[in-house]
């Protein structure tokens, strides 16, 4: 979902006459009238890039002893990570003027009225930032895994996974596929890893509850791939459905990825056993090019935005970041850093399931002469969030949420530690 018109085609096709052809044919190179997409926010990307670097830097280097194997693996999967982050700066213009071609456009509804809301507006450039990140995580299995290394099925399960959702995502924004089918979409993706999953279908049952069940392990068997094949259809329709702004859906993406790569390496900094160790690893080397790549993207989705992300991205980046929680085995605190998307699909259940109306666009209402959005009646955290704190500009609300992101991603981490001990 995202905060556009999509371009219709035209319904009429009129023949050429010969004199027209010939005319065509005299034409040596093509000509458009459309501009090239406007520059990337690069200040703005490499101050956000500064600003997670030096913490993140901080705890693998000097906070937490964490084995040089394993320090070595962090940091080079980091440099292709960087790679990523260059090559999807340079290609995003590129892909734009194919995708324009292709009449995959659209038109900014929170700009409709001003010369803004004019701008044909290229659409699904996710589909750089996926092929980015594909290629970067089979590049890396070079340097890290051997042939016979248990993780290597489970990684490229992984990365099967991610790429079909890539793939399904670009197909919904092209051919436009109905949200009922849409919540389906990530069950198929998801088969490649469930399929391959290995690991244990057990879970720790909290301190307090051992009296009354007299166990503190509980196999669950299939139920607990059913519950990773939800969390996945949840996570990638979460991130799809809290959008509508200038860098809503990729700035969301980059707080909880920073957020779980913190996670990981206090995990790895505060653990002894190599097993649980080489998880949290394994959640890191997906979700470093995660954050590269995306924040190469948010260098042209932030606001004014000259791209549109597309269902393509919101796929990928939601079943990447269900992935690594899967795989990590911390999707208990993946559901909390995801607190904002509960809290968006919570508001959103009356119209999803049809007991309220449902517009094609539940987005604010536009005024152009002061610029500033006012929150209708539609279930959405976008609009209750200006039903609460009242009208303001795009850029300012989209601030708002994703500090209300960051918010509860910290609240995650003070959670843990008040329950570290008692909780389990």
């Amino acid at each position: 979902m995202a905060a556009r018109k999509r371009a219709s085609a035209p319904q009429s096709v009129k023949e050429p006459s010969p004199k027209e052809i010939d005319k065509t044919h005299q034409i040596k190179s093509p000509v458009t009238d459309d501009p090239p997409i406007a520059p990337p926010k690069s200040g703005f990307i490499f101050k956000l890039i500064l600003f997670f670097s030096i913490p993140y830097l901080y705890l693998i280097f000097y906070h937490y002893k964490i084995d040089l194997e394993l320090r070595r693996s962090i940091i080079i999967n980091a440099g292709l990570s960087l790679v990523g982050f260059f090559v999807t700066l340079r290609m995003i213009p590129v892909a734009s003027r194919y995708v324009i071609r292709r009449n995959l456009f659209g038109y900014d509804i929170n700009k409709r009225g001003t010369p803004q809301g004019a701008v044909k507006v290229p659409e699904s450039l996710g589909i750089v930032v996926g092929i980015s990140f594909l290629v970067l995580a089979i590049v890396f299995q070079y340097f890290n895994f051997t042939s016979d290394s248990n993780w290597l099925v489970e990684y490229n399960a992984a990365l099967a996974s991610i790429c079909f959702m890539t793939l399904l995502g670009f197909v919904d924004d092209v051919l436009d596929v109905p949200w009922r089918v849409k919540l389906l979409l990530p069950s198929f993706a998801a088969l490649p890893l469930l399929m391959a999953y290995a690991g244990h279908t057990t879970i720790i049952i909290p301190k307090p509850l051992i009296p009354y069940l007299g166990m503190d392990v509980l196999d669950l068997g299939w139920i607990y791939k059913l519950y990773m094949g939800l969390l996945a259809v949840f996570c990638t329709n979460s991130i799809n459905i809290h959008a509508g702004l200038n860098g809503l859906e990729v700035g969301q993406t980059v707080v909880i990825a920073f957020a779980i790569l913190v996670h990981n390496v206090m995990q790895i900094g505060a653990s002894t056993d190599p097993e649980y160790k080489q998880a949290h690893a394994f959640s890191i080397y997906l979700v470093q090019p995660l954050l590269a790549t995306s924040l190469g993207l948010l260098a042209y989705n932030w606001y004014p935005s000259s791209v549109f992300v597309g269902d393509t991205y919101t796929y990928f980046a939601g079943m990447t970041m269900a992935v690594v929680g899967i795989l990590g085995h911390f999707s208990e605190t993946l559901l909390i850093f995801f607190f904002p998307q509960v809290l968006n699909f919570l508001l959103s259940l009356p119209q999803l399931f049809g007991f309220i109306a449902c517009p094609r666009h539940r987005l604010p209402r536009f005024d152009p002469q002061t610029g500033l959005l006012t929150g209708t009646n539609d279930g959405t955290l976008v609009n209750f969030f200006l039903r609460i704190f009242g009208r303001k500009t795009e850029k300012s609300l989209c601030t708002y949420l994703l500090v209300f992101q960051g918010v509860f991603c910290c609240f995650c981490f003070l959670l843990r530690y008040l329950l570290a001990g008692w909780y389990k």
